[in-house]
């Protein structure tokens, strides 16, 4: 059955052998399966049913390579918290190889917590369920929410435990899938070793993989550096969108492919706050909600710096080419941000007036610990401005007084007499695009508890499939509404 798995190509292992270390998975005592995603299974052209059967499940779980895999670990560096780190990659993760989707694009196939490689700096190289049920059900979110991001084809149980602070866990591994899982740390790795051979290499692999367009362009590696800044600029800004929280915005976890990696201390905020931070680790704040659009382009700066020797033979030159680049994602972001927080207000039109009337919500949210995800999707029933305003809507039941709600809502409506659309037309494209149901930190954190404490995986089935059609209206209400006080989550945690 392996045989006919995979149709796996390597063209990351055919780089020189100084980006990876090539070794198998680690054996695992009791392969079982937890989820398969069989929607994504067909995307990559897999078979489902071969997927669960006990040879799939085998190199699901790391006790069987499958023909044509071509197993490694990559290396690469990064900034942690703003420190620098030469020697990360990945410790605990194997790139078993690459398939050819029904889009026609490749996508890497990985392992996390498939055993220890030579980047695990002392640690054990496995995965506790909890972090690979939260990545399963946030990553898979995010796609459904139409934000570019690494996915989850399937989580499996190792009948192994982990050994962590809190004692014993059950062990598992998540099988992720990427467009690429290179890293601005990766270009780090090179860059610090002064390789710029291994830099080229690199840089080269990613213009075919990711950015074909970049190699007919007069300075292909400038076009690559500002491919990677315009994709960064667009997928913060759909983070902020939804009260994303990142977490961990470490250069090790910036994708060069503009997807959203690494999902370890993440939450989506209930109550807004633009000061808002969950990570345990996060001490400082420095990754907090406001603070994400500035670290993204300061780790674009060291992607930049990275990419210094391939811009130009004259080094001032490339500083100031570099500089140029970096310098011009404030604008990208703010066109971003603004636009998609001007469709989530209803505005189809929007005019720099907008950035104001934008604001002036978030800080009336703000100021009453509104809830984000339900302010935006309520605002919708107030979408014709010609209709009498219902305070008998849940809308108002989010905010603890109402003055200056009733203020906004009659310039916002006022606003809205300028929008062509119908009101009908508005309420339904609003509705598209502020969603009813998010992964709350309340409800992931009660299906990882379920998991652990009963083995039971109801609840994070539940979840899963709800999340897959987030702006369904007819969501389960009690998966659509924020903690009680008792249930609220206020820290997160990476799980490594």
């Amino acid at each position: 059955m392996t045989e006919t798995l995979f149709a796996f190509e390597n063209s990351y292992a055919t780089l020189p052998d100084r980006f990876y270390a090539k070794l198998a998975p680690t054996p695992v005592r009791e392969p079982q399966l937890i989820r398969l995603n069989d929607a994504l299974a067909e995307v990559l052209r897999l078979d489902a049913d071969a997927l669960r059967s006990s040879d799939g499940v085998a190199v699901l779980t790391g006790n069987r390579v499958a023909t044509g895999s071509d197993p490694l670990a990559m290396a690469y560096a990064g900034h942690q918290f703003g420190s620098w780190n030469p020697q990360l990659g990945d410790g605990r993760a194997l790139l078993l190889g690459e398939v050819i989707g029904q889009d026609d694009l490749r996508y890497d196939i990985q392992l996390k917590g498939s055993g220890p490689t030579p980047y695990s700096r002392m640690g054990d190289g496995r995965a506790g369920l909890g972090p690979v049920l939260r990545e399963y059900i946030v990553s898979e979110a995010m796609a459904a929410l139409g934000v570019p991001t690494t996915r989850a084809l399937a989580a499996t149980l190792t009948g192994e435990p982990v050994y962590r602070e809190d004692g014993p866990l059950p062990g598992a591994v998540l099988t992720r899938v990427s467009r690429a899982h290179i890293r601005v740390g990766t270009f780090q790795f090179f860059a610090a070793r002064g390789d710029i051979d291994a830099l080229r290499h690199l840089a080269d692999h990613v213009i075919d993989r990711l950015y074909p367009d970049a190699r007919g362009a007069e300075n292909p590696y400038l076009a690559l550096l500002e491919s990677v800044i315009s994709a960064q600029a667009k997928l913060i800004a759909q983070w902020m969108h939804l009260g994303f929280i990142h977490g961990v915005m470490n250069t090790d976890n910036m994708s060069i492919a503009g997807e959203t990696i690494d999902y370890g201390p993440c939450a989506f905020m209930d109550a807004f706050h633009p000061d808002k931070v969950f990570s345990f680790i996060d001490r400082m704040g420095r990754y907090r909600y406001r603070n994400q659009p500035g670290i993204a382009q300061w780790n674009l700066a060291n992607f930049a710096q990275s990419l210094l020797p391939l811009l130009s033979d004259d080094e001032t030159k490339a500083v100031e080419t570099a500089q140029a680049a970096v310098d011009g994602f404030p604008d990208l972001f703010e066109g971003h941000h603004m636009s998609g927080f001007a469709r989530k207000i209803g505005l189809s039109n929007p005019d720099d007036g907008d950035t104001a009337l934008i604001g002036d919500l978030l800080r009336i949210m703000a100021l009453a610990d509104a809830d984000f995800t339900l302010t935006f999707r309520h605002l919708a029933e107030f979408a014709d401005p010609a209709a009498e305003i219902d305070r008998s809507s849940p809308l108002f039941a989010l905010f603890n007084e109402t003055k200056e709600l009733d203020e906004w809502l009659g310039t916002w409506r006022q606003r809205l007499e300028d929008d062509p659309r119908t009101p009908d037309e508005r309420k339904r494209e609003m509705n598209r695009t502020n969603p009813a149901i998010i992964p709350r930190n309340h409800l992931v954190e009660a299906a990882i508890q379920s998991a652990y404490l009963d083995q039971d995986f109801g609840a994070f089935e539940d979840l899963t499939e709800a999340l897959a059609t987030p702006f369904d209206p007819k969501a389960d209400p009690g998966l659509t509404q924020p903690p009680k006080p008792e249930e609220e989550v206020r820290q997160t945690f990476c799980g490594t």
